[in-house]
């Protein structure tokens, strides 16, 4: 059985309604994004943050998997599918995918602000000021923010080093490190992406194109990857 490992971004979730930050009409032009997913915002107005988060939460338990999500969880029948998902969602493990690493932290979590190794699932929809640890402590979003490391990264490169095949479903491949990781699939391993804009590939590697939403190119791509020799 192949191992096909694929890294989703914002445009797998946005044909679910979950909007994104980058599109024209995307988080970006309601919020000034470090007042909202930055360590110094949230030290400055942590308020602002929960709330920011739990109108992400509400709109999360609204939403629902779509056919991409539903379709690679579904080939899981055929492929042993590895996601690597820069989304914090949960969308992929309601449509049943059961290997699925999030780089950037899961909006239905929360961890503890004096120790990060502590972390809690959100019962609802709100994670308020107030709401502690077992030490006492602040609890914040489970997120990863601009200017945070990236712990899932070491686990993602090795996932994407083994894989059989790679796919790029739905990420502009601009947010780094997890733009990266293409750099770490092997030279012999066959590359799709699946995207109707232009993504930022690297210029040595083969790939293929599939330039459409992810809803309809993702089963183009598991056919084409069926047909591979």
């Amino acid at each position: 059985m192949k191992k096909l490992v694929v890294l989703t971004g914002a445009g797998i979730s946005a044909e679910s309604g979950i909007r994104t930050f980058r599109d024209s009409d995307g988080l970006w032009h309601d919020y000034d994004i470090m007042e909202v997913a930055s360590p110094e915002g949230w030290r400055r107005d942590p308020k602002l943050v929960l709330n920011f988060y739990n109108e992400r939460r509400r709109g999360l338990y609204e939403a629902k998997p779509n056919a991409a999500h539903l379709t690679l969880a579904e080939a899981d029948e055929e492929f042993d599918v590895h996601i690597i998902t820069q989304n914090i969602d949960d969308l992929h493990e309601r449509a049943g995918s059961t290997k699925v690493l999030h780089l950037h932290g899961e909006l239905k979590k929360a961890r503890s602000t004096a120790d990060p190794s502590l972390i809690y699932d959100i019962e609802g929809t709100e994670l308020n000021w107030g709401d502690k640890c077992e030490l006492g402590s602040q609890l914040r979003p489970h997120i990863v923010w601009f200017g945070e490391a990236v712990p899932a990264m070491s686990e993602a490169a090795e996932i994407a080093h083994s894989a059989d095949v790679f796919a790029v479903v739905g990420s502009s491949l601009v947010v780094y490190p997890a733009a990266a990781l293409v750099q770490f699939v092997p030279s012999s391993t066959p590359v799709f992406v699946v995207d109707p804009k232009e993504v930022a590939v690297p210029s040595w590697r083969e790939i293929t194109f599939i330039r459409d939403k992810a809803t309809r190119g993702v089963p183009k791509m598991l056919e084409a990857i069926r047909n591979l020799s």
